[in-house]
């Protein structure tokens, strides 16, 4: 669909209104003026008649009563009662010609006169012919000069448009970076080139976003594949190695290569769920909530750890009813007693309340430029024995409960790490 442009349309539409407008104002000044002429020289006669009564009242003579009378544009006839008449002679009222009649009441000589006052109209219908031509040449001028003050005005007035246009296309045509800055922000246009510069700043910041996480995602992939490389590689090693020894292989050799076996696929199945865990994690996980005793949950790992390192000293504090996932919270409180365990600590400690969980040990710590490092994924601490993923899904299960994880120095002061598991949403 073909459509004129904005300035042709402006234009058109302010001549068509003027073309409506014109024509009515200069048919309305006319009415007026035509109505106005003719009260004003039907005043002009009743006034010199009236004029006339009062000099006959005075006794003026009928020769100074005409000339007082007489006026420009009225012609003035007096007919005595003798029939003598003065002034002009008389002519017959029609045509072009507008007449009043009056008999004079009083004085000597005009009591009984007929007094004829005459006007000729042609010079009001002339009057009103210049003026309708005045009104058409106006008109015409108006619009003309209207529709050029248009075709300028609309230049200057829509040049943010053209370069809102430029603009846009520049960015179409992959620069970036460029905005309106418009001067002022209070004016129709001005808000409208500040809201494209919101505009583009959002989509801007909505490219780098995208462009950083599929950097990040090609990363996460490479690494993911370095990860599988290294349990299937020793798979394949150590399945050729029983390929080849065959039957005749040594039952202490053959046992290890079952072991390594059985390691290595355990480690391939583990990064592989932990992957799959994060990618829940992304698309949004799904929660199954209810009331959990925060305590049995910390108490549960706690036994756990006890049974798989018996030097290791772990005692659980508070109590506490939250609402969350009982399976996911588990998974998160075995992931940083695991941690802690395997960093060395030789005491743990958790402390559970209404806000959720405090664990720490007495191992070596997290140096603060390494905090948030370790949450990221596929980041391997100094003493993590996994895959790097466990602390990046455990603070994904926080935050899809509404609360986070953090890791910061005991507050006690003393040597370790504290990891917070913040549910404060979710009481």
């Amino acid at each position: 669909m073909r459509t004129a442009s904005l300035r042709v349309r402006v234009t058109l539409t302010a001549i068509a209104v003027l073309l409506v407008v014109l024509p009515v104002t200069g048919l309305t000044v006319k009415a007026v003026f035509d109505a106005q002429a003719e009260r004003s020289l039907d005043s002009l006669l009743t006034g010199r008649a009236q004029l006339a009564q009062q000099l006959a009242r005075q006794n003026v003579a009928p020769g100074n009563l005409v000339r007082r009378v007489d006026a420009d544009g009225v012609r003035v006839t007096l007919i005595l009662r003798n029939g003598r008449q003065l002034g002009a002679p008389p002519i017959d009222a029609g045509g072009t010609v507008r007449q009043v009649k009056a008999t004079l009441q009083a004085g000597q000589q005009t009591k009984g006169a007929t007094l004829m006052l005459s006007a000729d109209t042609s010079l009001l219908a002339d009057a009103s012919s210049r003026l309708r031509t005045v009104l058409l040449i106006s008109g015409a001028l108006a619009i003309l000069i209207t529709a050029v003050a248009l075709v300028i005005g609309m230049r200057f007035a829509l040049a943010p448009l053209d370069a809102m246009t430029g603009l846009a296309r520049s960015i179409a045509a992959g620069r970036r970076g460029g905005r309106l800055q418009p001067e002022r922000a209070d004016t129709e246009l001005g808000r409208t080139a500040a809201a494209f510069d919101e505009m583009l700043d959002a989509l801007e910041g909505a490219e780098g976003a995208a462009r950083r996480s599929e950097d990040r995602m090609r990363e996460f992939v490479a690494d993911a594949a370095h990860e599988l490389r290294t349990p299937i590689a020793g798979l394949q090693t150590a399945a050729e190695t029983l390929i080849q020894l065959g039957p005749q292989a040594a039952a202490n050799q053959r046992g290890q290569l079952e072991l390594l076996l059985v390691r290595e696929s355990r480690r391939a199945g583990t990064l592989v769920s932990d992957l799959l865990e994060l990618s829940r994690i992304d698309a949004g996980l799904q929660l199954h909530l209810t009331q959990v005793d925060l305590h049995h949950l910390a108490e549960s790992q706690a036994a756990r750890v006890r049974l798989v390192a018996p030097d290791l000293e772990v005692e659980v504090e508070g109590s506490a009813i939250v609402t969350a996932d009982p399976e996911r919270l588990t998974q998160v409180l075995a992931n940083l007693v695991d941690n802690a365990r395997q960093a060395g600590a030789q005491a743990i400690r958790i402390t559970v309340d209404a806000s959720g969980a405090l664990v720490e040990d007495d191992g070596p710590g997290v140096p603060p430029e390494a905090r948030e490092r370790i949450f990221e994924r596929l980041v391997h601490g100094p003493h993590s024995k996994g895959a790097g993923l466990g602390l990046a899904i455990a603070r994904g299960i926080a935050r899809a409960h509404g609360g986070d994880l953090t890791v910061s120095d005991r507050p006690d002061g003393k040597q370790g790490a504290a990891f917070h598991l913040r549910l404060s949403h979710l009481q």
